[in-house]
């Protein structure tokens, strides 16, 4: 009765502008099953709403009756813009027969990664130690007390399907038969599963500090695994985050000579022509299925496209390449038109399945071309432009369609037009604005419009650091106005929550959400030098030092003190597709050391180095991120005070001029006016004290350590200290 009543509420708060997703409609034109799942608000959990599966979202009362019953679980874990989710759910979750049985047989529960990181990594781990690979959809059978005793992905819905010998429904049937009749030994398997998962998220702590050797270590795998041809490590799929350009560019800059910086710039280069890139619309796809970077899986991953905003931003420092400034500018624009929330926060994803003309549903239809649809949308001669620019051949490349990318360089396709550059390059853009106005006439992918505290934070960074090196007020606000949402919207009662969506703030948030919102208002105060920025980012600092970090052994757990009860608590520490949340969170500490000249931050950070030193040894490759954190340690970095004479903080641009130019990444900058706003600064940010503007000029302080070099009032002076061209 409490659920049918909550079901009638939530159907009128819906309203009509609700389509049930289903192929069970009834005649009514009303979904024939509705379950649990539709009080939720998570996209991915509203996309299983309509199943005959009878659905939990995740919570004690799924396990209290699954104890109470005596019936294992069925726990499926995936996200609203995964093309293999949706299959297995078409296949599987929508098959009457199959969920019968699952109803019948299991409690059956369903997870949104995205909102649950905690859980998805449990369970991951799981899956991992069982079959040695992972992914999603995620498959897991549970006992009662939430412990897996099995696992694996995507299945096929029946025995024979796409090839398997095994199907789901016939799995389905032998574990339900082996949970009857070999209990003890299941959960003999479930409690030596979850020691492993145990171990596997909180390795055993280290006890010394990294040096560079591993630094050397994590270049030499990258130079043995990269591929010379497409760039990124050899092989396919081929994932961006796969290669770390920003901790080459790291590297290099401390060694020399070193020859890293072309396994970046290849690396860079290709995915800038590959189909990972959306050519027409900007922003990048999740990841190549091929070795050339050419065939994308077609969702947009909010993630994605801000650290590879960050990459090609520094890669435009380093190189000086225009084409990483205008791969930076096209992905940014897009996340500002396409991505961008009312209230100017930024949404989670966007599908790789689109609808045909037909009504059918497609991986990759929206982004795809046929030459006839080029050729019809633009016309013969823009059309032959097109064609060789963006390698339009005779064989298409991804099921009957084409894939914009490019092979050649720019010189080398107007010497085979016979045109200038120029009238190549205003082709292209007359072309692509056509597409781009063509494409949108198409049914547009499906939107993930919750908003992410953690990807938020990613993105924050991106806008406010293009803010600052390409100088663009537009970009600084856009970050501005999507921190606002955040600490207004997602801080409930001092603490911050992790998923926004329905005008509410849901799950209490977790450790990436801290540090990466954190590490976004650093560099919103280093954009605006609002000392507001810097002193919220203090804020949540220590809430993260309270609640998630570790005080015996150092670093930090995914979830807070207070956090539900699971059978682990994580203490993360690889990169997967996002930095590690310790990685970020050392980072941060390392960051607010500098500016507050409180070696206690810095303190901190050496003990959670020292914990993760371990895992960092045995295969520093894989931690990119904390490596960039224990470059900036062990580098020294710089504390760059600019201090202008009272009420002209535009004196200060200068000096920024030269800073937004090279690359220099560790170090710190202060700007602040002489008089009220320096002393204001100084409250909570130590190092601008007793540093006056000489002479009536701006001035810069250079310090690194515990010395500082003379003051200068010149920009010239300034880079030379700098170590600067």
């Amino acid at each position: 009765m409490e659920f049918t009543e909550q079901y009638k509420r939530m159907k009128t708060k819906r309203g009509s502008a609700y389509t049930p997703r289903t192929r069970h409609i009834g005649p009514d034109g009303w979904a024939k099953y509705t379950n649990r799942l539709f009080l939720e608000s998570s996209p991915y959990l509203l996309q299983h709403a309509h199943n005959p599966v009878d659905w939990h979202a995740w919570g004690d009362e799924a396990f209290e009756i699954a104890q109470k019953n005596n019936l294992p679980v069925l726990l499926s874990v995936g996200y609203a813009t995964c093309h293999w989710c949706h299959v297995m759910e078409e296949e599987s979750f929508e098959d009457e027969e199959i969920a019968e049985f699952i109803n019948q047989n299991y409690i059956a529960i369903k997870v949104d990664r995205e909102e649950r990181p905690d859980v998805d990594a449990i369970y991951m781990a799981a899956v991992q130690a069982l079959t040695g690979r992972g992914g999603w959809p995620m498959t897991v059978w549970l006992m009662p007390d939430r412990k897996p005793f099995f696992g694996g992905t995507y299945f096929p819905a029946r025995d024979g399907d796409r090839g398997g010998n095994v199907g789901f429904l016939t799995l389905l049937k032998k574990i339900r038969e082996s949970f009857d009749r070999r209990r003890n030994l299941l959960t003999q398997s479930s409690q030596q599963i979850t020691g492993a998962i145990q171990r596997i998220l909180k390795p055993e702590a280290g006890n010394s500090l990294p040096d560079n050797d591993i630094l050397h270590k994590a270049m030499g795998t990258y130079r043995d695994r990269f591929d010379p041809v497409d760039g990124g490590l050899k092989g396919g799929p081929k994932f961006p985050s796969t290669l770390p350009s920003r901790l080459i560019f790291r590297f290099d800059r401390r060694n020399p000579g070193s020859g890293v910086l072309d396994m970046a710039r290849l690396t860079l280069d290709k995915m800038a022509g590959g189909g990972i890139y959306d050519h027409v619309g900007g922003g990048f796809h999740r990841y190549s299925t091929d070795t050339g970077w050419l065939v994308p899986h077609f969702e947009k991953m909010l993630y994605d496209n801000a650290l590879l905003v960050l990459d090609y931003l520094e890669g435009y420092q380093v190189f000086k390449d225009e084409q990483y400034r205008r791969i930076a500018e096209e992905t940014l624009n897009y996340v500002q038109q396409d991505m961008t929330s009312p209230e100017g926060a930024f949404y989670a994803a966007t599908d790789a399945d689109s609808l045909t003309p037909e009504g059918d549903r497609e991986e990759g239809y929206f982004f795809t071309w046929t030459p006839s649809e080029l050729e019809s949308a633009l016309g013969q001669d823009l059309f032959n432009i097109v064609r060789s620019y963006y390698a339009v051949g005779a064989a298409s490349k991804f099921e009957g369609r084409h894939i914009l990318n490019r092979q050649a360089p720019a010189t080398d396709i107007a010497r085979q037009l016979n045109i200038s550059e120029s009238e190549l390059s205003a082709a292209i853009e007359k072309s692509i604005s056509i597409l781009k106005a063509g494409r949108e006439q198409r049914p547009l992918p499906i939107r993930d419009e919750k908003i992410l505290t953690a990807w938020n934070g990613l993105m924050i960074s991106a806008f406010a650091r293009a803010g600052f090196i390409l100088d663009d007020a537009a970009y600084t606000q856009s970050a501005i106005q999507a921190a606002d949402f955040l600490l207004k919207h997602m801080m409930v009662d001092g603490r911050l929550y992790r998923s926004y969506k329905e005008g509410k703030a849901r799950h209490k948030a977790y450790l990436d959400d801290y540090a990466f919102l954190t590490a976004s208002l650093l560099d919103i105060y280093e954009t605006t030098h609002d000392i507001q920025w810097f002193t919220k980012a203090l804020e949540l600092e220590n809430v993260l030092a309270k609640h998630y970090e570790d005080p015996k052994e150092g670093g930090f757990f995914m979830t807070g003190d207070d956090h539900e009860a699971l059978i682990a608590r994580e203490k993360p520490n690889f990169d997967g597709a996002l930095p590690s949340g310790n990685a970020v969170a050392i980072m941060n500490l390392l960051r607010i050391g500098a500016f507050t000249a409180d070696n206690t931050y810095g303190e901190r950070a050496e003990k959670a180095l020292t914990s993760l030193s371990d895992v960092l040894a045995s295969n520093p490759s894989a931690l990119a991120s904390l490596l960039m954190a224990l470059d900036f340690h062990l580098d020294e970095p710089r504390e760059i005070i600019i201090v202008t004479p009272h009420g002209e903080m535009q004196a200060a641009e200068p000096f920024l001029s030269i800073l937004r130019a090279h690359f220099l990444p560790n170090r710190v900058i202060a700007v602040v006016t002489d008089g009220d706003g320096r002393e204001t600064a100084a409250s909570v940010m130590p190092i601008v004290r007793n540093r006056p503007p000489l002479d009536g000029k701006a001035t810069a302080y250079v310090c690194a350590g515990n010395t500082c070099r003379l003051p200068a009032t010149d920009p010239v002076e300034f880079a030379r200290q700098l170590g600067l061209p």
